[in-house]
């Protein structure tokens, strides 16, 4: 079964309805829930256990995991959302750490990493972050590269989160890591192609057992979107296949 969960603003609540009838014109979606809710706290208790989730504003993935709670979380986004203000779609796995709903997680492909205020912090603890570009951060004084998409081969990337997330992952993939000219991300954009996504997905099922994931951040730009679309279609394949 495949669950729909259109949380968020009325842009994602739209998108995720309109991906529903998307996947059923492709036939390839038999079986599917919808569960509605204008509160992440109320959704661990709506939720079914399924294997596959598409939802609105990546905040629903908080819900997600509260229900599951897998050991370890792999994210592929644009966004690190380890912001530790408060509770949002760019903060949900800094909480989901801080509370030990993930007991560990890594974010592949990221290309913002800076928090966006003085008074915002990154959480960095129990966490590994491999961005798309070259990025570097500020260790004991001094200034080291971060293992990323653009000096590091795709198999030295998932090889190091294995070792640090074992076997077994809960699966995020936030559709705004894809380039601008796929026009889905509401905000800001990512730098991969969809062949560089598929090839990356390709590599993480290979390597992890996958226990359930959601493809987020879908909003209603993707109706007008003909790359959006095979895209959305292209990894969900991927994934349910």
């Amino acid at each position: 079964m495949v669950t729909f969960i259109p949380f968020g603003e009325k842009p994602n609540r739209d998108g995720v309805l309109y991906v529903l009838q998307l996947l059923k014109r492709n036939k390839l979606i038999e079986d599917y829930m919808i569960v509605e809710s204008s509160r992440v706290e109320l959704l661990p208790e709506r939720i079914p256990l399924d294997n596959a989730y598409i939802v609105g504003e990546h905040l629903a993935t908080y819900g997600i995991i509260e229900k599951l709670r897998p050991s370890s979380l792999l994210s592929v986004d644009a966004h690190t959302d380890l912001m530790h203000d408060y509770l949002d779609h760019g903060s949900w796995l800094a909480y989901a750490l801080e509370e030990r709903i993930v007991n560990r997680a890594a974010v592949l492909a990221p290309v913002l990493m800076i928090p966006t205020t003085e008074r915002t912090q990154l959480w960095t603890r129990r966490v590994k972050v491999f961005p798309a570009l070259l990025r570097s951060r500020k260790i004991r004084g001094k200034w080291r590269a971060y293992k990323n998409l653009q000096t590091n081969s795709l198999d030295e990337i998932i090889s190091e989160a294995k070792k640090y997330l074992g076997e077994e992952v809960y699966l995020t993939v936030d559709l705004d890591v894809l380039r601008p000219e796929y026009k889905i991300a509401r905000f800001q954009h990512g730098e991969l192609t969809l062949e560089e996504l598929l090839d990356l997905l390709e590599e993480v099922k290979k390597n992890f057992r996958i226990i359930a994931f959601d493809i987020a951040e879908v909003s209603d730009k993707i109706r007008r979107s003909r790359l959006g679309k095979k895209a959305l279609v292209e990894v969900f394949q991927l994934l349910t296949g």
